[in-house]
């Protein structure tokens, strides 16, 4: 079954898109990268077909409102759409998938609301971001290549991200439509508010005291072993102050992990069977 969409109000009124695949028992709040979209999860919701799966698109990405102040998509405010999201839909207890900035959104959750999480996974994320990861983040966030058509869209990609783990001209294909979308111009944009680039820029804040908030929620981190974004040393530190961390390495994956790949899919099946 297709997701359900529906938009939702924020708190100051700018529209949420929300993706919903109905099901019962402990739902999945899916929470995607800095500027992807709930549609990520797309493949993950048919493979737990027939548990709840929740995701959305945050202020300023894929098909929720664009603000008039680009401070509107920091951290803190994605947090609160996420958290009056949960309350709307009556997600009061819920396994958290966390790709990338969605794993900070998780650790915020345990710092502002711990009694919601049944459990965390954390794809290709933690407390600490590389700095060649983050400045090839704000590059590439920032630019708007604007592309004459999808296959154009997927060749690009494939150049710039070649450490995913997609393999046919279809697969990417596929994502570059998750990516990209046509304009009024007929030229294929990103499906994002390209200010958002500038949540990146410095200062850095210690984020270590949020993963910290995670402790007694149960802990599954994907970590890509090209990812330059989530470091070894920043792998080996999370495993120092969590010794129970179930930890799936995903060798020749970078930033991030499809959470399609086989070992990857077999950890968090083996992840949610014991949550």
């Amino acid at each position: 079954m297709g997701a359900l969409t529906r938009t939702l109000s924020a708190w100051d009124g700018l529209a949420l898109l929300v993706h919903e695949w109905p099901g019962g028992g402990v739902p999945l709040l899916c929470l995607p990268g800095l500027v992807r979209t709930g549609g990520d999860f797309a493949d993950m919701a048919a493979r737990y077909a027939g548990r709840r799966v929740v995701s959305l698109d945050y202020a300023g990405r894929g098909g929720s409102g664009r603000a008039r102040d680009s401070a509107r998509y920091g951290p803190e405010a994605c947090l609160r759409d996420v958290l009056d999201l949960c309350a709307a839909l009556h997600l009061h207890r819920a396994v958290v998938v966390g790709t990338s900035f969605g794993g900070l959104l998780a650790m915020g959750i345990a710092a502002a609301r711990p009694g919601l999480l049944a459990g965390v996974v954390l794809n290709d994320i933690g407390p600490e971001i590389g700095a060649a990861g983050a400045a090839f983040l704000h590059g590439f966030i920032a630019d708007d290549p604007a592309l004459p058509d999808l296959p154009a869209a997927a060749a690009r990609l494939r150049a710039r991200l070649p450490d995913l783990s997609l393999q046919t001209e279809a697969e990417w294909q596929r994502f570059a439509a998750l990516t990209y979308a046509p304009g009024a111009d007929g030229r294929w944009h990103p499906l994002w508010d390209t200010r958002i680039a500038g949540l990146l820029a410095p200062p850095v804040r210690d984020l270590w005291p949020l993963f910290g908030a995670l402790a007694g929620v149960p802990l599954l981190l994907l970590h890509g072993l090209r990812s330059t974004v989530l470091l070894g040393a920043t792998v080996d530190r999370m495993r120092v102050l969590r010794p129970d961390l179930a930890l799936c390495a995903l060798p020749g994956v970078g930033h991030a992990p499809t959470l399609a790949e086989p070992a990857a899919m077999v950890a968090v099946d083996a992840f949610l069977a014991a949550a």
